[in-house]
C-alpha cells in the first residue's frame, strides 16, 4: 500500500475541503431555486404515526378503512394517523470500487456526493434528520441520523473521502441492515449504479431486500451511470486494475476487441432492462443521472413529478 506523507496528506484534505465547499454552494443554489418549495409536498404524509382506530363519518377518506375492524365490529372503521414533526431521510450508498470510474468530468463518487448533498440539505432546510449507510459487499459506514449543517458537511465528506475495503457491491447489504434497524416511515434514498445488481440466475435477494424496506418506508432509488458504463470503447489491452472500475473481472491484461466491447454493450443493456423491469414491477419511482449531464436537471423534474402526484 502506497504510504502518504504530511504534505501528502495536507494536500488531500485541502482538496477535500475544497469540493465540500464548492458541493455545498452547488446544492445550497439548486435547493434555494427549485426544491425548498416543493419539498414539503414531495414527502408529506411519508413520515406518520399510527393513532387510532375510529368509527367512519361521511366525508372520511375510503382508502383509510381499517378493514379488520370493521369485519369484526360490522361497522366501518377507519385509521387515523398523525403526522410527525420530523422525517428522517436515510441516504444507502453503494461506495464500491466501480463509482471511482467517471469519464464525462465527475467520477461516479462525485456526483453521488452532489445527490446526497442535494437530498441533505433539503432535508435539514426542512429540520429533518439526515443518516447515511455507506455499503460495498458489507457495511462500511454509518452515521446516525442528525440535522444541522456541520452534520451533512461531515456526511459528504465521509462519502468523498472513503476508501472502500471491498471492491465488491451487494446491494442487499445495505437494505438489510436498515430494514433489522427497526426504522420505518423514512425516507430512504438507494444511490448506486447498480452494476451487478442483478446478474442472471441471482438468488432474487437484492429484490427481497427491496420490498422489506419500502414495505414500511419511502424508497427512492437513485441511479448513477458513467457513458461507459453502457458502451465500452475498443480500448484495446486493458490492466486488470482498469477493468475493475468497469466491473469487468480478469486476472491479467486482455484485449477489449470491437467484438468485445459489443458484447458488453449488448450485456449491459439487459441488465440494465432487467433492473428497470424490476423497479416497474415494484412500482419504485426510479431517478438516473449521468456523468457529463445535468445532475441537477434530474433532480428538479423529479421533486416537481412527485409533488404533482401526491397533490392529486
Amino acid at each position: 500500500m502506497k504510504q502518504h506523507s504530511a504534505a501528502d496528506l495536507r494536500a488531500e484534505t485541502t482538496e477535500l475541503l475544497r469540493q465540500v465547499r464548492l458541493i455545498e454552494l452547488q446544492t445550497a443554489r439548486l435547493v434555494d431555486q427549485h426544491l425548498a418549495g416543493s419539498y414539503q409536498s414531495v414527502f408529506k404524509g411519508q413520515g406518520i404515526a399510527f393513532a387510532e382506530v375510529r368509527a367512519y363519518e361521511p366525508g372520511d377518506d375510503v382508502r383509510a378503512i381499517d378493514w379488520n375492524v370493521t369485519a369484526r365490529t360490522g361497522a366501518p372503521h377507519i385509521k387515523q394517523f398523525t403526522e410527525e414533526r420530523e422525517l428522517t431521510v436515510m441516504l444507502l450508498v453503494d461506495m464500491s470500487g466501480s463509482l471511482d470510474l467517471g469519464t464525462r468530468g465527475f467520477t461516479k463518487r462525485q456526483l453521488v456526493a452532489r445527490l446526497v448533498a442535494t437530498f441533505a440539505f433539503s432535508a435539514i432546510r426542512n429540520n429533518d434528520r439526515v443518516g447515511l449507510i455507506g455499503y460495498t459487499d458489507e457495511v462500511e459506514l454509518f452515521v446516525p441520523p442528525r440535522s444541522g449543517r456541520k452534520h451533512v458537511l461531515a456526511v459528504i465528506s465521509r462519502i468523498l473521502g472513503h476508501r472502500p475495503a471491498s471492491r465488491r457491491t451487494r446491494h442487499e447489504v445495505g437494505l438489510e441492515y436498515l430494514a433489522r434497524m427497526g426504522r420505518s416511515h423514512a425516507v430512504v434514498t438507494l444511490i448506486s449504479d447498480f452494476v451487478d445488481a442483478l446478474p442472471e440466475g441471482g438468488d432474487g435477494r437484492f429484490e427481497r431486500a427491496l420490498k422489506l424496506v419500502r414495505r414500511r418506508n419511502d424508497l427512492i432509488p437513485v441511479r448513477v451511470e458513467d457513458p461507459m458504463d453502457l458502451e465500452l470503447p475498443a480500448l484495446g489491452l486493458v490492466a486488470p486494475e482498469d477493468l475493475e472500475l468497469l466491473g469487468v473481472v480478469s486476472s491479467g491484461a486482455i484485449d477489449l476487441s470491437p467484438r468485445r466491447a459489443a458484447r458488453f454493450r449488448e450485456a449491459a443493456s439487459v441488465e440494465r432492462d432487467r433492473f428497470d423491469r424490476l423497479m416497474a414491477r415494484l412500482r419504485l419511482e426510479t431517478m438516473s443521472v449521468t456523468c457529463g449531464e445535468s445532475w441537477q436537471e434530474p433532480m428538479v423534474r423529479f421533486f416537481e413529478r412527485r409533488a404533482r402526484r401526491m397533490r392529486r
